[in-house]
């Protein structure tokens, strides 16, 4: 990651603000994946019931397959989503633990 190496460099104290935790670098992640408008419809549908296969998200969205399936990749890459193999499907489902973290993280940064 770029942006946390130069991040990283940069003089804290000149600008009177802590280092970045891994806390601040989860957030961020976590922040991009919910960044597009699709993706937080995924993340809205899957919490609202146990799993779903994409078959049935590409019914549901007016967007490609292949559109769909970097969507989903983005938001397994942040951890909100798992996906399992059920060939020749994938069932998506959120990762309970890390939707869990996100709500926190976002509460903490929003209360600071």
């Amino acid at each position: 990651m770029v942006y946390v190496r130069i991040f990283a460099n940069m003089k804290f104290k000149n600008l009177h603000l802590h280092s970045p935790t891994k806390e601040h670098e989860q957030l961020a992640l976590i922040a991009k994946a919910v960044s597009h408008l699709v993706r937080l419809y995924v993340l809205n549908f899957l919490s609202k019931q146990a799993c779903c296969y994409s078959g049935n998200l590409t019914e549901l969205l007016p967007i490609a397959k292949s559109t769909l399936s970097q969507h989903l990749k983005e938001l397994k890459k942040a951890g909100l989503i798992k996906g399992e193999l059920q060939t020749p499907r994938i069932k998506y489902c959120i990762n309970q633990e890390n939707w869990a973290l996100a709500q926190k993280l976002f509460k903490e940064f929003f209360e600071s």
